[in-house]
């Protein structure tokens, strides 16, 4: 039997990496590395503890036992953001370094092929939502969209554990393959609705390609979260 453990799961993936070519490509993961760690240093997160899998332009961390929910999802975030632009400032909008960016709170161990348990699972079905990838597209100027789990939303952030209001999350049910849930979505500096992706079709061609004539996104009008 293996050992129980519970801890703070962050998920990072950049969105159209598979579109630039091989020097931009080396670019992003050089950033993607350095803003996790400049992040996690300035939050008191012990970046050098985390237990990640990387993948290319994502990256899967476990944090360390007794890692601040409150730090990850809120000092750290609002550096990574601010590290994000920084980094955009004065390139090419194609060769902009955009994240979808994932926070979970569940069961995780390290396993021979990465990490076993159920977060690890469900963080990476919110990673890759439709619902996810939507809001960062309707948002063009963003550098990055944030999902958090109905656990880390209830004790974190309704809770007033951090400086974010409730309000300022939206609350969308999403379906991936064997998970089924609802995340809470946060684009800095866009406090619209979320867009939420229409029907779409069987998915053709290279991965994160999207199909232009397909049917316009619609939105999806929320009831706000008062706090």
């Amino acid at each position: 039997m293996g050992t129980f453990r519970r801890r703070l799961l962050l998920a990072v993936d950049a969105k159209g990496y598979g579109r630039v070519d091989v020097v931009t490509q080396r670019q992003l993961q050089g950033a993607i590395q350095e803003l996790l760690a400049k992040s996690a240093d300035a939050s008191g997160l012990e970046r050098e503890r985390w237990e990640t899998q990387v993948g290319g332009d994502s990256v899967l961390a476990v944090l360390p036992e007794g890692a601040s929910e409150p730090h990850l999802v809120d000092t750290f975030m609002r550096h990574l953001d601010a590290g994000l632009r920084e980094f955009n400032h004065a390139r090419v909008r194609e060769a902009w370094l955009r994240l979808r960016v994932a926070v979970h709170f569940g069961t995780a161990a390290p396993a021979a092929n990465g990490f076993e348990g159920r977060a690890p699972v469900e963080i990476g079905r919110m990673l890759d939502s439709a619902a996810l990838r939507a809001a960062l597209d309707a948002a063009p100027d963003a550098c990055m969209a944030l999902a958090v789990s109905s656990t880390v939303f209830n004790d974190v952030i309704r809770e007033a554990y951090t400086t974010f209001r409730a309000r300022e999350f939206h609350e969308v049910p999403i379906e991936e393959k064997e998970y089924a849930g609802r995340i809470w979505i946060r684009v800095p500096g866009h406090d619209g609705p979320v867009c939420r992706p229409g029907p779409a079709g069987p998915r053709r061609g290279v991965r994160r390609v999207v199909n232009h004539r397909m049917r316009a996104p619609r939105v999806l009008q929320l009831r706000p979260v008062t706090r």
